[in-house]
């Protein structure tokens, strides 16, 4: 059975971009369904001791929504700090970066434009193949890269409930106003390089 992971932060923590009200529906309640859900559809069935990972590559339908949403949201909330203004990667995961888009500047700009872009609920994802070649790809509703054969590193959630709340429908801002919140060193750690 799967559990509601617990924040790495405290509720008020990432405000003002995400407030405590949004994160604790967000959490609370989003989250907390799909945790539900899935271990409702679990019992007796061929997904049963699986991991997320492994329930993502083999399920389809109402099973793999929910397992879906559960890592992608894992993936999420625990990716984020308290706001640093010069929150920025390091190590191979910067020189990749640079290498592919030329400055985090031009990378952040074409991320926050897929996620903007994305017709309707899903995810905008930063992902690494085998090779270390790193993409960004949407996904609708709960796909993510784990069902794609890639290594998810770091996403942005854009389902109207992550930002509808504080923002509207002005996803591009919540977009932008996301980066002070990650925390690259745990996206350096999934890039594992």
């Amino acid at each position: 059975m799967f559990t509601l992971i617990s924040l790495p932060y405290a509720p008020t923590a990432l405000e003002p971009v995400i407030s405590a009200q949004t994160l604790s529906f967000h959490h609370g309640k989003h989250l907390q369904a799909y945790v539900n859900n899935l271990n409702a559809a679990l019992p007796g069935s061929e997904f049963e001791g699986l991991s997320l990972e492994e329930i993502i590559c083999r399920a389809s339908g109402g099973v793999f929504n929910n397992a879906g949403q559960i890592l992608n949201h894992n993936l999420y909330f625990t990716q984020f700090r308290a706001p640093q203004a010069d929150a920025a990667p390091q190590g191979a995961l910067a020189a990749q970066i640079a290498k592919q888009w030329g400055s985090l500047e031009a990378f952040q700009m074409e991320f926050v434009a897929k996620g903007a872009g994305l017709f309707g609920s899903g995810w905008v994802w930063l992902q690494a193949d085998a090779t270390g070649a790193l993409s960004i790809a949407q996904y609708a509703g709960a796909d993510n890269p784990v069902a794609h054969g890639f290594t998810p590193l770091l996403t942005f959630d854009v389902w109207e409930h992550a930002y509808y709340l504080d923002y509207q429908n002005r996803r591009p801002d919540h977009l932008k106003a996301l980066w002070p919140l990650v925390d690259w060193r745990v996206i350096e750690k999934r890039y594992g390089r």
